[in-house]
């Protein structure tokens, strides 16, 4: 009699307008059974930063881009079915992950600029923390532990992503803490392949940089879509490029505990973006 009133019950709150509990739209978390990823996404976009186990291969503070159609949520099904398919993101299902990053800024993050050149830090993120968590936004913080960016100077740096939908940007806080000099120049920037026929755009405001190239330079399986990646900090003080051309910098000179702000971007030529002029357009109006 009981389990009848239950059901019954279930049936009136269906008939009266019940709605089902609304589905999360961002996710981020640490993947230690994946080399200790730390992955994020939203409807629009995804991507990884790396962890103590990739140290080596590689030892890199860049941002992994993965590219994927809009709609629903896929890191989770991605790495599952990695589990027994390691290659299983670096084929399409409905995305893949195309982007080379190395040890480089990839699509966009930070590291001290000295004497004209990025010293990167010595490990991957070795800590991380969710701050904030709802269906439509997530707030995270990974910590790299101190290093000699050059002689005598030591640093070590806080990153605070915070990720919401609809939007194909980020919002980046990062922290540098330092001893061994009165202020510290930061390059903020994103990883440019030049054999992937890059195209880059001059904006109005000096406070931005984006690309649009080919997606992938990867082996697995060639993608023959595009990329467009950006990043926008309204502070920049100089854009400038690495020697090597490899880098576009957005540049601060910051204080020991001073916070930087910054966006970055990224979208693919198969989903909603399909030219170099939308992406460039998109970027303008952050």
């Amino acid at each position: 009699m009981k389990k009848a009133i239950l059901l019954l019950s279930f049936v009136l709150l269906f008939a009266l307008g019940c709605e089902r509990a609304p589905e999360d739209r961002v996710m981020a978390r640490a993947v230690p059974e994946r080399a200790d990823d730390f992955v994020f996404e939203n409807n629009l976009i995804a991507g990884r930063f790396y962890g103590k186990a990739l140290e080596g291969n590689p030892t890199s503070p860049g941002l992994d881009i993965w590219v994927k159609m809009p709609g629903k949520l896929v890191a989770d099904e991605w790495y599952k079915a990695a589990q027994s398919d390691p290659e299983y993101y670096h084929h399409d299902h409905g995305g893949k992950d195309c982007y080379k990053v190395a040890v480089s800024l990839g699509g966009g993050a930070s590291a001290p600029f000295i004497d004209g050149r990025l010293c990167y830090p010595a490990t991957n993120y070795r800590e991380s923390e969710i701050r904030r968590r709802s269906q439509d936004t997530i707030e995270f913080t990974l910590r790299y532990p101190e290093w000699e960016a050059a002689e005598g100077i030591k640093v070590k740096m806080r990153k605070t992503v915070t990720v919401v939908p609809d939007t194909y940007f980020l919002d980046v806080r990062d922290v540098y803490t330092f001893s061994g000099t009165d202020a510290l120049v930061v390059g903020v920037g994103i990883n440019r392949h030049e054999s992937q026929g890059t195209i880059e755009q001059e904006f109005p405001q000096a406070d931005r940089y984006a690309i649009w190239e080919k997606a992938s330079d990867q082996g697995v399986e060639p993608e023959d879509g595009k990329i467009g990646v950006a990043v926008v900090m309204p502070t920049t003080q100089m854009i400038c490029y690495t020697t090597d051309r490899s880098h576009a910098l957005l540049l601060k000179a910051v204080e020991s505990g001073e916070e930087i702000n910054y966006k970055i971007g990224s979208c693919w030529s198969k989903g909603d973006i399909k030219t170099a002029q939308e992406w460039f357009e998109l970027v303008m109006k952050q």
